[in-house]
C-alpha cells in the first residue's frame, strides 16, 4: 500500500483567453472544477478505488452544462446529441467505452458498466443504449440536454455548413480525470459531446483506448482533450505510456515530447492530464488554455484555466 493518493481533472483545452472571460464565468468554472475534484478526491481519501474516483469526477463534470459532455453536449448536424466516453483501470488493463449515445444521462457510467458487466470494450449507438437500459442507467429526454448557447452555436455552424470545435473555432470541451489510489492503482476516464454540427456518426479520440484514454499501472494514466482526429492518428495516450515503458522517460519528459513536439508538428492542438505510478501529475497543453485541476495528499491543490 502506498498511502499516496492523487487526482487530476480537465474540462477541455483550446482558445481560452482572459480577455473573453467574465469574472463571474471564471468563478463558475473554478467552482465546478473544485466540485469535481472534491467528488473524486473524497473517494480516494476514504480508501476507494482510482476507478471509482475518476468516474465520480467525470460524472460531476458531465452534470454541468458549461462543459461539452453529458448535459452540456453540443448539437450534431441533425440537432441531436451523440456522446462518447471511456474508462480504464491500470491494474488489469480493463476498459469500457461508448460512442454515439444520445439519451444516457452519464455516458461515463455506461462506459463503466461496459467494462464491469460485459465481455466487450466498446459499444456504440442504439446497441449501447439498449445495454444501458439493461443496466438500469438513467436516461434523459432532449429537454435535459437542451442548452440555448449550444443551440445558437449549432445554428451558426449550420449556416456556414462547418463542423465546429465546441463553442468557438478552437475549444475542445472534453472532460476527463486520472487518479491514483492508496493501493497504487491508477485509472483514467474521458467523456465528450464531440463537435458541433458533426455528421455521419463522427467519433473523436475520447472513447478510443490508447488515443484519448489509457491507463497502465506500470506506466501512467492519461486523459486527452484536443482535435480528436489528430490525437487518434498520433495514438497520444499510449504514446506517452510507451515513451515511459520503452525509452525510460519520466512522465514529464514523455508528456512534453508528445504535447509540445510530436503533436505540434502535425497541427494537433490540445492537451492532456497524466499521472504516473509514483503519483506524479502533469497537465501539459499547447493551446491558449485548459480547464484543469489537481490534488494530492502532499499538500498540492491547483485549479487553473490559463497558461500561467
Amino acid at each position: 500500500m502506498t498511502n499516496k493518493i492523487a487526482l487530476a481533472i480537465h474540462g477541455g483545452a483550446g482558445t481560452i483567453l482572459r480577455s473573453t472571460m467574465t469574472p463571474e464565468l471564471q468563478a463558475q468554472y473554478e467552482m465546478v472544477l473544485q466540485q469535481a475534484l472534491n467528488a473524486g478526491y473524497e473517494i480516494l481519501e476514504a480508501g476507494g478505488s482510482s476507478v471509482d474516483a475518476v468516474e465520480a469526477a467525470v460524472t460531476s463534470l458531465e452534470d454541468f452544462p458549461l462543459f461539452n459532455a453529458g448535459k452540456g453536449a453540443v448539437f450534431n448536424n441533425i440537432g441531436g446529441h451523440e456522446m462518447d466516453a471511456a474508462i480504464m483501470s491500470g491494474k488489469d488493463l480493463k476498459a469500457g467505452a461508448v460512442c454515439g449515445v444520445s439519451h444516457v444521462k452519464n455516458p461515463v457510467a455506461l462506459a463503466r458498466a461496459i467494462m464491469d458487466h460485459s465481455e466487450h470494450v466498446v459499444l456504440c449507438g442504439q446497441g449501447a443504449e439498449q445495454f444501458a437500459k439493461l443496466q438500469s442507467l438513467v436516461f434523459e429526454d432532449d429537454a435535459y440536454f437542451y442548452n440555448e448557447q449550444r443551440y445558437q452555436q449549432w445554428q451558426e455552424a449550420l449556416k456556414e455548413d462547418r463542423v465546429q470545435l465546441d463553442h468557438s473555432d478552437k475549444k475542445f470541451g472534453t472532460v476527463g480525470a486520472v487518479a491514483m489510489d492508496m493501493n497504487g492503482d491508477i485509472a483514467a476516464s474521458t467523456s465528450t459531446g464531440g463537435m458541433t454540427n458533426k455528421k455521419f456518426g463522427r467519433m473523436g479520440d475520447s472513447p478510443v483506448i490508447g488515443a484519448g484514454t489509457y491507463a497502465n499501472n506500470n506506466t501512467c494514466a492519461i486523459s486527452c482533450t484536443g482535435h480528436g482526429e489528430l490525437f487518434i492518428r498520433s495514438v497520444v495516450a499510449y504514446d506517452v505510456s510507451c515513451l515511459i515503458e520503452y525509452k525510460g522517460l519520466s512522465l514529464k519528459q514523455a508528456c512534453d515530447l508528445v504535447v509540445y513536439d510530436k503533436l505540434v508538428k502535425i497541427g494537433g492542438e490540445g492537451g492532456l492530464i497524466a499521472i504516473d505510478k509514483l503519483g506524479n501529475i502533469e497537465m501539459p497543453f499547447n493551446s491558449e488554455g485548459m480547464y484543469r485541476a489537481c490534488r494530492n495528499n502532499n499538500g498540492l491543490t491547483e485549479i487553473k484555466i490559463y497558461k500561467d
